[in-house]
């Protein structure tokens, strides 16, 4: 709640606050759904049950260091500010949610065959 509070107190008037949240539990509690429902501007996204959330952010920070951060030189912090900000505003104009494109079979599939070769031999 005092993340929650904390966003909606930096949130402008009339904008839409998009959430993304992990299916935890307290993210679920009356109250917190409660105070959802009273700003109707709020979002919320849950990640699938037993999805790893944080590969989502680090797709996104994959994202900005390939399409941004590697193709310059920043001799400043304040350099390299101005350039994340940049990414950030220039994604945010135009933002596509992470989709991902392989099936759980292909992708067992490929943790199989990738321990089959793996010399420590995983898979027996």
């Amino acid at each position: 709640m005092k993340c929650l509070k904390e966003i909606d107190a930096q949130v402008p008037k009339g904008l839409d606050a998009h959430i993304v949240m992990d299916n935890y539990a307290t993210h679920k509690t009356p109250k917190i759904k409660a105070w959802l429902a009273r700003r109707p501007h709020y979002h919320v996204h849950f990640t699938p049950t037993s999805a790893s959330w944080i590969n989502q952010v680090e797709r996104w920070f994959a994202e900005l260091t390939r399409k941004q951060i590697q193709r310059d030189v920043h001799t400043s912090v304040k350099q390299l500010e101005t350039d994340i900000r940049t990414f950030i505003d220039l994604h945010n104009r135009n933002p596509k949610p992470f989709r991902w494109t392989k099936s759980a079979d292909q992708i067992l599939a490929s943790v199989k065959r990738f321990c089959h070769k793996s010399p420590a031999g995983l898979m027996r």
